[in-house]
């Protein structure tokens, strides 16, 4: 899944964040089994920092689906937790398999969720 500007929200520290995503979900996917692990490392890291920021957005907005949205993030971190002790065990199928899943909940996750969230950032002027 490449970044298409068509996945752009309007919110342009969001839409950065997300572009570095994709490209890192990318990269892992082509990484080869010796740089899987450092790569995988990197994507938990992004996704933490990521994640933690959006939090902080959904506070100063007031966003009405923090909890929901939150919670999705919690589940992600917890499954990246999960497949990041089995590559630390250099058990990497599951985790590919996971990693080639990630752009359709990515998908997903940004035309609903994140796509609120910036819907509500625009409207509070906090974009």
């Amino acid at each position: 899944m490449p970044w298409d500007e068509r996945l752009a929200l309007g919110v342009a520290d969001m839409d950065a964040t997300h572009r570095e995503f994709i490209t890192l979900v990318e990269t892992l996917q082509l990484a080869s089994d010796d740089e899987f692990p450092a790569v995988f490392s990197q994507l938990v890291e992004h996704t933490r920092a990521h994640f933690e920021h959006e939090g902080r957005l959904m506070k100063a907005c007031r966003f009405p689906a923090i909890g929901e949205h939150n919670s999705e993030h919690l589940r992600v971190l917890g499954e990246l937790a999960h497949f990041g002790r089995s590559v630390a065990a250099g058990r990497l199928k599951s985790a590919r398999d996971y990693a080639r899943g990630l752009p359709a909940w990515f998908a997903t996750h940004l035309a609903t969720m994140d796509a609120a969230l910036a819907a509500r950032l625009k409207a509070s002027g906090t974009a």
